[in-house]
């Protein structure tokens, strides 16, 4: 029985480093998916921290009726921040929306081809997010007449959580924008391909 030597094949062993993770497996790519994963390790503990301080807020209103002004909106706003970095974990490692039907089909070559157009579409939608989050976050953090001013959310307790997301947001795009070029830079240069 022989067995054809095929360059578009998965290779086993240590000549070649494979482009993705095992699968049960966070790390990352890059430097910055590394960051971005050991960040998002330690800040998946807040979502704990969030359904600790609803419950502490449902024991205020229903058992001593006695509501917060101040726990909806910092779960809120907690909550939100969490899921816009949760973008950022999800392209670290590889988790995002992919038709792995076609994908999974292709060869090793064509999949990081096929990645290639993902990291050039992924940089073009960035750009325009760019653009959107911060003309959004400029107007959240500065007055019209060019003062800073944090938007609030209006609320009786008012905090400034909206403009603070908004930031977020910012830089959380610029963060991803990075993460495509890096991704991008790897796959045309043929890393994982032997």
């Amino acid at each position: 029985m022989s067995v054809e030597n095929n360059t578009d094949a998965p290779a086993s062993g240590s000549d070649r480093e494979d482009i993705q993770p095992d699968k049960g497996e966070d790390v990352g790519f890059t430097w910055l998916d590394k960051a971005i994963v050991w960040l998002g390790k330690r800040l998946s503990l807040v979502f704990a921290a969030i359904v600790v301080v609803s419950f502490y807020e449902i024991v205020r209103r229903y058992v001593f009726d006695s509501p917060t002004l101040w726990v909806h909106e910092t779960v809120t706003f907690a909550g939100a921040t969490l899921f816009v970095i949760g973008g950022l974990y999800a392209l670290a490692t590889d988790r995002h929306v992919r038709i792995v039907l076609i994908y999974d089909a292709v060869s090793h070559r064509a999949q990081r081809w096929l990645r290639v157009g993902h990291h050039l579409l992924g940089l073009a939608f960035c750009g325009m997010l760019l653009f959107a989050s911060w003309s959004m976050a400029t107007e959240a953090v500065l007055a019209p007449w060019g003062g800073w001013r944090l938007e609030t959310s209006g609320s009786a307790w008012n905090p400034p959580f909206p403009a603070l997301l908004k930031v977020v947001i910012l830089v959380a795009v610029a963060v991803m924008t990075l993460q495509f070029l890096l991704h991008l830079i790897r796959d045309l240069r043929g890393k994982g391909d032997k």
